[in-house]
């Protein structure tokens, strides 16, 4: 949501269960006091008159935004404090009793519904310490609050989520490449599509910290993986404003959305891995962040060619469903070890992989309803509009879109990743 006009006859509309984010956005645009008008929820995937109905209902309301006292107009200068609001710490006294700090932790809004550390001003320290840099240094403006974030307030989000000084270069690095426009921070933290970020670790940091692209890579067990991944999360929950059910609008959400991250197999990888892919040295740490949704598995135990996985990987990464089909993007292919491997062995490269995938998911046009053909046909009219039933679609815009990475132990499975479509994967150095 991009809200800029100022001095000129403004009114926000938008449905009721979105009232939050509005308001969280006009202040984060400058525009507190920017008139709001909402109508019933939903107003997409209705009857065209039932939206009509809803838009007679409001017209005395935006009327009257529009020309009452102020005239629905925001002064020029209404922006001057939000651009340099800043997320600051204030010392809060808490129960001592862990028990009774959780209760009180949840009741400020500082939790995800897991425990949480008490951020003393000792652990605070330590974690600013182990990032290098001092605390009221600005990380980011992390949306949608656009508050400037210092690093003093990611280390009391590292505190809560238990991270480890050792962990703060990392965090850190994660939380730029987030607020780096390409990603589009904004929308992965306030749409009401399930994706949340995702970070991909490359280089030699992830052996030192014990950032696992092994065995269970993206589940539980691995401690540098879940408490980086909180840490972020809990950065972009309490100093981003992104808050679950208010400013979070994900219909539904997935568990990474605790804690996404993970390290590339880079010892178990025959390709070079995805850092040097993206213009980083082999020797270079790195973080990729992607706006990811959860992983899809795709089981192989039996194609012993590259031919015969790319069938059933492609068929996992042809999904309708997925927002890559009409929004693009860059939908990540998880190999595990052993079908890294196989592929390899038949000669193939990651781009071979890639013009393989995109050449064989594809999405006939009449698998798509009438009405989504409409709504993608405004968004992509290239490869929507006018074309036969039998025509197809890939699964994202290019065969160059689709990322590639190793991770897992053994067994014979890999994984797609769809991602929000309107974002980029973002890669930064680490320290």
């Amino acid at each position: 949501m991009q809200l800029e006009r100022r001095g000129r006859p403004t009114v926000l509309l938008g449905t009721e269960p979105f009232r939050p984010l509005a308001t969280t956005a006009a202040s984060a645009a400058g525009m507190p006091d920017l008139p709001l008008v909402t109508v019933a929820h939903p107003i997409g995937g209705v009857d065209p008159k039932l939206v009509r109905d809803r838009a007679d209902g409001i017209v005395d309301a935006v009327l009257r935004a529009l020309t009452g006292p102020t005239g629905g107009v925001v002064p020029a200068t209404a922006g001057a404090a939000a651009a340099g609001a800043r997320a600051g710490t204030a010392l809060v006294t808490v129960p001592d009793a862990l028990d009774a700090f959780q209760a009180d932790a949840a009741a400020r809004g500082w939790t995800d519904g897991f425990p949480v550390l008490p951020p003393t001003a000792e652990r605070v320290a330590a974690l600013v310490a182990g990032a290098g840099l001092a605390g009221d240094v600005v990380v980011e403006r992390l949306a949608p609050a656009m508050r400037a974030v210092s690093l003093e307030i990611v280390a009391v989000n590292a505190a809560l989520a238990g991270a480890l000084p050792e962990h703060m270069p990392v965090i850190v690095a994660a939380l730029r490449a987030l607020a780096d426009p390409r990603f589009n921070l904004n929308a992965v933290q306030t749409t009401t599509h399930p994706c949340g970020p995702l970070l991909v670790v490359n280089g030699p940091v992830a052996a030192r910290l014990g950032i696992s692209g092994g065995a269970n890579a993206l589940g539980n067990g691995h401690r540098a993986n879940a408490l980086i991944g909180r840490a972020v999360r809990l950065t972009l929950q309490n100093a981003g404003g992104a808050i679950p059910g208010q400013t979070d609008r994900a219909t539904l959400g997935h568990p990474g959305k605790y804690a996404y991250c993970v390290a590339e197999n880079e010892a178990l990888s025959p390709w070079e891995p995805l850092h040097v892919e993206r213009g980083f040295a082999r020797d270079e740490s790195c973080v990729t962040v992607v706006g990811a949704d959860a992983p899809h598995n795709v089981n192989d135990h039996g194609s012993t060619t590259a031919d015969g996985l790319v069938r059933n990987l492609a068929g996992t990464l042809a999904s309708p469903g997925s927002n890559n089909v009409y929004l693009g993007g860059e939908p990540l292919i998880v190999l595990g070890p052993e079908h890294a491997r196989t592929i390899a062995d038949s000669g193939w490269s990651k781009s071979d992989l890639r013009r393989a995938l995109w050449a064989r998911a594809r999405m006939r046009l009449d698998l798509f309803s009438a009405e989504n053909l409409a709504r993608f046909g405004i968004i992509d009219p290239a490869r929507f509009v006018g074309r036969p039933a039998d025509a197809d679609v890939g699964p994202s815009i290019a065969p160059e879109d689709l990322m590639v990475i190793v991770a897992g132990g053994p067994g014979k499975h890999s994984a797609v990743i769809p991602t929000f479509g309107a974002t980029r994967a973002v890669t930064m150095r680490i320290g």
